[in-house]
């Protein structure tokens, strides 16, 4: 096992320009901590990609997107499942593992996509488009899950979409994914009101129409903020950028970018390249993390925005997390059992990575 010392100098080496020396000190004895509390404890750690440098780059087992630590939480033989993400994808691992403690080391782990929808609004959906299925994105809670036909990540979406076989299909809850993945796929789009009883709005009960999505107004906090003109900007001041968009950024903002794909396709994808300068239009800190592995590149900073809840999510709150063990993410039977089988349906379609 690693000592606080071994940790500190990795974490000299690989983040010294990106943190204060004082900081990385205090990093690594907390990280060091982690790392024996988690022996202790029989725990596996999954890291988001948006996870703090400090706490990416020392702690977790496993690294990636939703859908790769979907796989790993499947996967896994430990007692405890510490996830280092927000609410969601704790959930998810609930599902996949019932017999597990898993835990988030922050109390809430909100998101703003996960609450721009409930269940009642997925069966106000299925009774206005009788028949047709339903894909929900990874970024939703357990009891909207349980009310769809499958599962998708930014990283399989289109794929998840196209093994429907369905001219038509209702995609939740992500509007700026779902327009991105329609142009994909060859659809058009369109977005009813919906009221809780089920009535749709005059343009959203027509299912006749060949090749259409049909998408909800959710929007992710931070993706939303990015814009076209922030491209223009950047390439006017800097013409060699490569500049990449999360398709949770709107339309407008992907098809301005020369790359758009999840997180671990954007992570690829600077890896690839043979441009010297970056702009990742994602949750702003894992450009930190990737300045850390590629030290030859360079991130631009001119247009970062930092999500609050996966901020939550630090070095120290993990340590108290398997300290305490807490906080443990329960879901109920009745809603696991049916949101696993959307979610294993995503995860045999499988990835699209490249």
């Amino acid at each position: 096992m690693k000592t606080a010392q071994d940790i500190y100098r990795d974490l000299q080496s690989s983040l010294g320009d990106v943190l204060p020396d004082a900081e990385l000190f205090i990093k690594a004895e907390v990280a060091a901590e982690v790392l024996r509390l988690k022996v202790e404890r029989d725990a596996v750690i999954l890291g988001h990609n948006y996870m703090e440098p400090a706490l990416f780059h020392t702690v977790p087992d496993f690294q990636g997107d939703s859908l790769e630590l979907s796989r790993r939480a499947a996967e896994t033989d430990k007692s405890v499942i510490v996830f280092c993400g927000v609410r969601f994808m704790a959930e998810t691992a609930k599902i996949l593992n019932p017999t597990k403690t898993v835990l988030l080391p922050t109390e809430k782990g909100g998101c703003s996509l996960a609450e721009s929808i409930t269940a009642a609004d997925v069966r106000a959906l299925r009774e206005a488009y009788p028949g047709v299925p339903i894909v929900t994105y990874i970024n939703t809670y357990a009891d909207v899950k349980a009310e769809c036909d499958i599962c998708c990540t930014s990283s399989n979406a289109a794929a998840v979409v196209e093994s429907l076989k369905s001219d038509t299909v209702i995609f939740l809850p992500d509007e700026y994914l779902a327009r991105n993945v329609a142009r994909e796929t060859g659809r058009h789009v369109i977005v009813p009101s919906v009221l809780r009883k089920g009535a749709a709005a005059a343009n959203g009960g027509d299912t006749t129409v060949e090749h259409t999505m049909v998408a909800w107004k959710g929007r992710c906090e931070v993706h939303e903020l990015f814009t076209p003109e922030d491209i223009d900007v950047v390439r006017k001041q800097y013409p060699d950028v490569m500049i990449l968009a999360h398709p949770e950024c709107s339309p407008e903002v992907t098809a301005k970018a020369d790359f758009s794909g999840s997180t671990t396709a954007m992570i690829r994808a600077v890896e690839k390249s043979k441009a010297k300068r970056f702009l990742l239009l994602t949750e702003c800190s894992m450009g930190d993390n990737i300045v850390a592995a590629n030290p030859g590149k360079e991130m631009l900073r001119l247009c970062s925005h930092r999500c609050p809840h996966m901020h939550e999510i630090t070095l120290e709150q993990t340590r108290d997390s398997l300290k305490f063990m807490r906080w443990e993410i329960d879901v109920p039977e009745h809603i696991r059992v049916r949101a696993l089988r959307a979610v294993e349906r995503m995860l045999a379609v499988g990835p699209k990575i490249d």
